[in-house]
């Protein structure tokens, strides 16, 4: 079998117009792949040099492939199985700015270099005031992108057309504006480095360089060790860096306050290739509706499909009772209290459950559920009090699923005999171990609807909502007489 490289393969050769902070699985298979595809089906004509966030990384390992690699997709789309693979070759090469900081500044100096994207986890976004203006580099992700920045407006001499559009990729919340506030207190760390260019340095920043807020949705499961060879084989190289995703994709970027969502459209012309890239003056919305609609089931259907004697995510969707329940919160609760167009919540809805239908990945029940009530407090409780605001009375699909929940922080084992193994907070453990041992329904009820400051610390007492006691009661009676599976019917 070949080797991977430029001599065996065609490389496509671009304009480095976009440095990644990163090398791992996730964006080489999200964000590189999208680049790729934008390569592929528009003027986009462009390639990323990939930046080694901390000391030790894969930067090595990608130019010993002169960076390229397959992605192996998998998954439904539109009811039909895929299974899909493609080179990528977007990367022209991979720096590591601990051993080459002469080349990682150099990139200040490039006039092509347009976009900084990064992923380099949701600790990478942080201040630390132990970095150093002459460090080389600075040890923190955003004290690096402040050297690099200020590089650039001393060799651009403040040009207005070198600054950066930049989006952080992080699992956080309004990553962007986390960013941005970084870069500024570096800037004001740095000040006296800075000399006579700090005033006029802060102010190109503010002005001319653009950081986006953004949302990114993909499951990469990343190397498949147990099918390695066979991809392999199928791509006809010894590929070492294959990575394998679903197929599923949806990256929503926030544009800057200082640009419109026309000026990023133009720039970043992803959704004129195809793709499933959202650019709004708000990604809230949008954060709420993934929340809402893939994370909060997930952590509801999980005790529920668990304690019925179901281990995979994909066979409780495919469970005559369990797959009615899911579609039950999915579409009948939780989508009502979302506050986007009723198409698009059906489209991305429908988008969700395909996900967890997904024929290559065996998604454990168990895996979702370590620390469950944390979870659940955000993201179910408020969907549940916004859907009692609205429709005067409470989701017993996701009144239910709490109560399973509760139940499965009980122990124990399941009828088959599988073993019922909770895993939170130490506290939160033991004041469910307590109050299963009282023997009493009601005070295990109460006992965990008032944990106002050790669970529902941004709820307070839920034994407060009108109705809630008396229907997890309920169903915490139910569960022990009849078992999971018969109260699930109950409210189907």
């Amino acid at each position: 079998m070949k080797a991977l490289n430029k001599l065996t393969a065609p490389k496509s050769q671009a304009p480095e117009r976009i440095i990644q902070f990163g090398e791992g699985n996730f964006l080489r298979a999200f964000v590189d792949w999208i680049i790729w595809n934008m390569n592929q089906k528009t003027d986009f004509n462009s390639s990323v040099v990939v930046v080694q966030p901390i000391d030790k990384g894969m930067v090595e390992w990608l130019n010993g492939q002169d960076c390229m690699y397959h992605v192996n997709l998998q998954g439904r789309l539109n009811g039909e199985a895929v299974n899909s693979l493609e080179r990528i070759d977007v990367i022209s090469r991979a720096l590591n700015p601990y051993s080459q900081n002469a080349a990682f500044m150099a990139l200040a100096d490039q006039p092509d270099i347009r976009f900084v994207i990064s992923n380099t986890t949701e600790a990478g976004i942080a201040f630390d005031p132990a970095c150093k203006f002459a460090d080389a580099p600075a040890s923190s992700y955003p004290g690096k992108l402040t050297q690099l920045l200020f590089r650039r407006y001393k060799t651009f001499n403040g040009c207005p057309t070198k600054g950066l559009i930049i989006m952080p990729c992080e699992l956080i919340f309004l990553n962007g504006h986390h960013l941005k506030e970084c870069i500024r207190q570096y800037i004001e760390l740095w000040k006296d480095d800075f000399g006579a260019d700090y005033e006029g340095f802060k102010q190109w920043f503010e002005k001319y360089n653009y950081v986006c807020a953004t949302l990114v949705d993909r499951i990469v499961p990343g190397f498949p060790r147990k099918e390695i060879k066979q991809i392999q084989e199928r791509a006809c190289y010894a590929d070492n860096l294959v990575v394998q995703a679903e197929i599923f994709h949806l990256w929503v970027i926030e544009k800057a306050e200082n640009m419109t969502v026309e000026e990023l459209r133009a720039e970043f012309p992803a959704e004129k290739a195809g793709l499933h890239v959202i650019v709004t003056d708000n990604e809230a919305p949008y954060h709420e509706r993934k929340v809402t609609l893939l994370n909060g089931p997930h952590t509801v259907l999980s005790p529920v499909a668990y304690l019925s004697g179901i281990d995979i995510v994909r066979d409780a969707c495919n469970h005559p009772v369990i797959g009615q329940y899911i579609h039950k919160v999915q579409f009948e609760e939780l989508m009502q209290t979302l506050n986007l167009p009723m198409d698009e919540l059906e489209q991305f809805a429908g988008d969700v459950l395909e996900r967890f239908n997904n024929p290559y990945v065996d998604h454990q029940v168990t895996s979702i559920m370590l620390n469950s009530f944390p979870k659940f407090q955000t993201r179910d409780l408020p969907g549940l009090k916004t859907y009692l605001e609205r429709k005067g009375e409470l989701p017993k699909g996701l009144v239910l699923g709490l109560a399973a929940i509760i139940t499965y922080y009980k122990g124990g084992t399941r009828a088959d005999g599988a073993p019922i193994q909770p895993n939170d907070d130490e506290k939160i453990m033991k004041l469910l171990s307590d109050l299963w041992a009282t023997g009493d329904l009601m005070k295990v009820t109460t006992g965990v609807l008032g944990a106002k400051d050790l669970i529902w610390t941004e709820h307070g007492d839920l034994n407060q909502i009108p109705g809630l006691t008396d229907m997890v009661y309920g169903f915490l009676k139910d569960i022990q007489e009849k078992g999971m599976l018969e109260t699930v019917k109950s409210i189907l």
